[in-house]
């Protein structure tokens, strides 16, 4: 019983430490973060990102973040950039140097040649009076109170607030930017993700001889055997021109059940719903979802520029191909 309290009173001891170490954060989000964006926003070239240790790790997976958000980032190992990769670095590119002491050795005989060269350079540091701090343009202070390590010694709450740090960095970049759903979709085309941003309606839609489609005056009867044949829960209604007029649902048919309309003698265009909601086919598969959720339907009708049926498709067709 004990050692579940110890055990839980140790874990929570460690979230309220890097809490406030993420909290302390937030009035240094000053003048040297926007000199750091704007450094950034105006280089020609890459952001590149060092550290060694936690510091490197924390360091990787800013520059994965930052590369998926619109600014074109890579990790470099510091010790292998002395041995050859500082090849990778160019004088267009910006060097974000991450190093809670600011005297990590690899990256502090890296400075010379990033000064000889011209790079610019940002650091991230636990102490703004180091080598690594008085080296760079631009200082980003990542100091903290105090280790979540009891011995104050692993690098806890200090790669927190770096992890962190950097994520502010690489939203504010985004945002700078005018980075879009459909910009990020082209950095991650894999998995439910790609799938959901860049799936177009065109993708999923049923057209040709699959489109649901009667005309105007039409009986129920007919319409509910279109619905039928085509197995979509649903039929467009077109006018006689072939724009579309309407659309008839399998929630459409409930309710004219519920008012008590003949089946057997009702015409479509007593039953159907007056045009409707339309996507068009060139749309993100995602914001037809968003369409459909809105307005509570589930199932769409693609008309093109003029207003002419191309297509329709209903939730599962979105679930099968995995944008919901």
């Amino acid at each position: 019983m004990n050692q579940t309290r110890d055990l839980i009173d140790s874990a929570q001891r460690t979230i309220r430490l890097e809490i406030e170490a993420v909290q302390e954060l937030l009035p240094r989000i000053d003048a040297n973060f926007v000199k750091a964006c704007e450094l950034i926003l105006a280089s020609k070239g890459r952001v590149v990102v060092v550290g060694m240790g936690k510091s490197g790790h924390i360091g990787n997976k800013i520059a994965a973040t930052l590369a998926s958000t619109g600014t074109t980032a890579f990790f470099v190992h510091p010790a292998e950039a002395s041995h050859g990769d500082m090849g990778m670095i160019t004088r267009d590119d910006v060097v974000l140097a991450l190093s809670n002491s600011g005297s990590t050795a690899e990256i502090v005989t890296l400075l010379p040649l990033i000064k000889r060269l011209g790079i610019t350079l940002i650091s991230m540091t636990g102490n703004p009076d180091s080598a690594l701090s008085k080296a760079a343009e631009v200082n980003l202070d990542t100091r903290v109170a105090k280790e979540a390590c009891p011995l104050n010694l692993a690098p806890t709450s200090s790669t927190t607030a770096s992890l962190v740090l950097g994520d502010a960095l690489a939203i504010a970049l985004l945002e700078a930017r005018g980075f879009t759903a459909e910009d990020f979709a082209f950095s991650h085309p894999g998995g439910a993700l790609g799938r959901r941003l860049l799936l177009k309606v065109e993708n999923v839609m049923h057209a040709g001889d699959s489109l649901p489609q009667v005309k105007r005056g039409t009986s129920l009867r007919d319409a509910l055997l279109e619905m039928t044949q085509k197995g979509l829960g649903m039929t467009a209604v077109l006018e006689d021109d072939g724009r579309l007029a309407g659309i008839f649902t399998d929630g459409d048919l409930r309710r004219a059940l519920d008012k008590g309309v003949d089946v057997r003698e009702a015409r479509i265009d007593d039953v159907m719903t007056p045009h409707g909601k339309t996507a068009r086919a060139d749309m993100l598969a995602a914001e037809a979802l968003k369409i459909m959720e809105d307005n509570k339907i589930s199932a769409l009708v693609v008309v093109d520029g003029n207003d002419y049926p191309v297509g329709a498709f209903n939730l599962g067709d979105l679930l099968r191909a995995g944008v919901m």
